[in-house]
């Protein structure tokens, strides 16, 4: 006879698969962080159904959740969706000027207000859905190629099918549960060939931070004394009577200038200060969800630290954390800033070389996001730092990320974005930078939605042609905005190599010139007829190239369109004159015409090494 027991079970089984609704998307993205907002926004404006997943009550990770609100880079690259929640930073609190409220950035703001933010963004697309403080607890790839997700929400459970998958998780979880190959910490220079690398990899990670963000109460709002509290771990976190022995004797500032570098906004303060300040090592990169979150309460405490030694060793006792912040129990954000976590193993490993001398390469063909800041590493807390390399603001010019390190080598229908992208442990220092993860996310998304469209399949091409139509930048060039007319032929022009810029370092600010008002030299010319595998024959004349000369020469290339009213778009983007085919032809000019009149961006589509595919589209 069976048992109440074996009913009761049955019972609770059927009511358990009764209770799991199904819902269908064509993309589902999981994490609502820098990359996953963005990923779901472009994936939505396109047209695709598209589900975000995040485990927290707000969006935009490490920008308002982990509180790292003073932006790293891109301030003179407002690239697509990054250059939009600038425009509305800068709408909130009145202008870009307000931005500037510290020296370490100049774009700051409040956590809570950049959460605002994201959610209203997220908010006006019809075809986007997000859900919050949400889970993913199973994923199963599918015989027909999607995915079928368990999440849970709000005490239910709910199965979810995507076509595309889109990992923006902190640490590359869920393509970790793919099954994705990936790396942690430092690869050797063999692997990756890198100068700078190590001889012998490692698992060293960067350190991570529990940002705290404060504010001026008037009043003694100091702690207590946190438990197995060390003033020496601080000491020498400024010019303070207890500094005696600074790990960076160059980098001593005093206490004020200390607070006023994240100074935000509204009169808080955003403490994420690397010299013997909040920064803490440990690896949770491996742990499961349950040891992450014990592990970290050092990290917390550390801050923790941090924050009685400002007061009691310094004498700020009116600054505490901000009650109108981060609505935890003890004020600090939700998660730490984590600048590291797994890198995948993807089409293409993005490093130092390509970012030194692109031109070498390929790869800048792709490009699908660019940064401008040095590649900046965190190690100080790691005992034995002094034996890694020195990656502290290693000069590099401004750069291009190729498409090809979102897409995993050995996973269909996945894509990767946030800091798990497939790039060397060195280029991830300048990688993992909040605005360059935010255009990595927005291409993520257009990628994904040419994949739902396209059967899975996807045209590098025609990426790069959504994302410059939502005013993306696909090459660092610093002269030309996307308010511009000029941009979209600049960009178009810059992403085949026929026109090349130069990149040049100056301190923090990296930037690449196309030096658009110059004459447009003769020689150069080479690398036009290079990309259409055409011989090269040094061009008869001398002095600068007239408007005519160059249409006449454009006549014998493939493609040629000789129904396009190039005068029209000359005129249009950079000339208006009476005598106009007798200009000498500047650079900006030569952009124009070739692209109006050869369209070569079009003609040929490239692979995602950035290698022409010489059959006309």
């Amino acid at each position: 006879m069976k048992t109440v027991c074996h009913y009761l079970a049955c019972a609770a089984v059927l009511f358990a698969a009764i209770s799991c609704k199904s819902e269908e998307y064509d993309i589902v993205v999981v994490g609502g962080g820098a990359s996953g907002c963005t990923a779901g926004i472009q994936a939505a404006e396109m047209g695709s159904r598209t589900l975000i997943v995040e485990e927290l009550p707000w969006l935009g990770g490490m920008l308002t959740s982990a509180g790292v609100s003073a932006t790293d880079g891109c301030y003179n690259l407002p690239s697509g969706l990054w250059g939009e929640f600038q425009r509305r930073l800068a709408a909130h609190y009145g202008s870009m000027d307000a931005l500037r409220t510290g020296w370490v950035s100049n774009i700051q703001f409040e956590p809570s207000v950049g959460n605002e933010i994201f959610n209203a963004m997220c908010s006006e697309q019809e075809m986007l859905t997000v859900w919050k403080e949400s889970s993913v607890t199973g994923i199963r790839h599918l015989e027909d190629g999607s995915w079928r997700l368990r999440i849970s929400r709000d005490g239910r459970r709910f199965r979810v099918r995507a076509r595309v998958l889109i990992d923006a998780t902190e640490l590359g979880d869920i393509a970790a549960r793919c099954g994705v190959p990936y790396d942690i910490g430092m690869e050797s220079s063999e692997v990756t060939g890198e100068r700078i690398a190590p001889a012998e990899g490692n698992g060293i990670i960067q350190d991570l931070t529990y940002v705290a963000v404060l504010k001026d109460y008037g009043r003694d709002v100091s702690i207590d004394k946190p438990m197995d509290y060390d003033s020496t771990l601080y000491a020498c976190c400024c010019a303070n009577p207890l500094c005696i022995n600074p790990k960076e004797p160059d980098r001593i500032w005093p206490a004020d200038m200390m607070l006023s570098y994240g100074r935000l906004p509204g009169g808080k303060y955003m403490i994420n200060w690397p010299i013997e300040g909040n920064d803490f090592y440990i690896n949770v990169i491996e742990m499961s969800p349950e040891e992450r979150r014990e592990a970290l309460k050092k990290a917390r405490a550390f801050t923790m630290g941090f924050i009685y030694f400002i007061q009691h060793e310094l004498g700020y006792k009116t600054l505490g954390l901000a009650d109108d912040e981060f609505p935890t129990e003890d004020r600090l954000p939700f998660i730490p800033y984590h600048r590291e976590s797994r890198r995948i193993h993807g089409k293409v490993r993005f490093t130092l070389n390509h970012i030194e001398t692109p031109y070498d390469y390929s790869l800048y063909r792709t490009g699908i996001a660019v940064g401008d800041y040095p590649v900046d590493h965190h190690h100080k807390r790691y005992t034995g730092e002094e034996e890694l390399p020195d990656l502290h603001f290693f000069p590099i010019p401004s750069f291009t990320v190729p498409l090809g390190v979102m897409i995993p080598e050995n996973a269909d229908n996945l894509i990767v974005a946030e800091k798990s992208i497939s790039v060397s442990n060195i280029a991830n220092g300048t990688t993992r930078l909040q605005p360059v993860v935010m255009q990595i996310g927005q291409a993520a998304g257009a990628l994904a939605s040419m994949m739902v469209s396209d059967g899975t399949g996807f045209s590098v091409r025609e990426v790069q042609k959504a994302l410059l139509e939502s005013g993306c930048y696909l090459q660092p060039f610093i002269d030309v905005k996307p308010d511009s007319p000029l941009f979209p032929a600049i960009q178009r022009i810059g992403s085949t190599g026929i026109l090349r810029g130069e990149g040049r370092q100056i301190q923090w600010t990296n930037v690449t010139d196309l030096h658009i008002n110059d004459l447009f030299e003769r020689s150069d010319l080479k690398d036009l007829y290079g990309y259409y595998d055409i011989e090269y024959k040094e061009v008869e004349g001398c002095g600068p190239l007239s408007v005519a000369e160059l249409v006449e020469m454009l006549r014998a290339f493939p493609g040629y369109r000789d129904d396009v009213d190039w005068k029209a778009a000359l005129s249009e983007a950079v000339l208006s004159c009476v005598d106009m085919e007798k200009q000498p032809v500047t650079r900006a000019m030569f952009a124009v015409l070739t692209d109006c009149i050869l369209n070569p961006f079009e003609a040929f589509e490239v692979d995602v090494y950035g290698n022409v595919i010489r059959e006309s589209r």
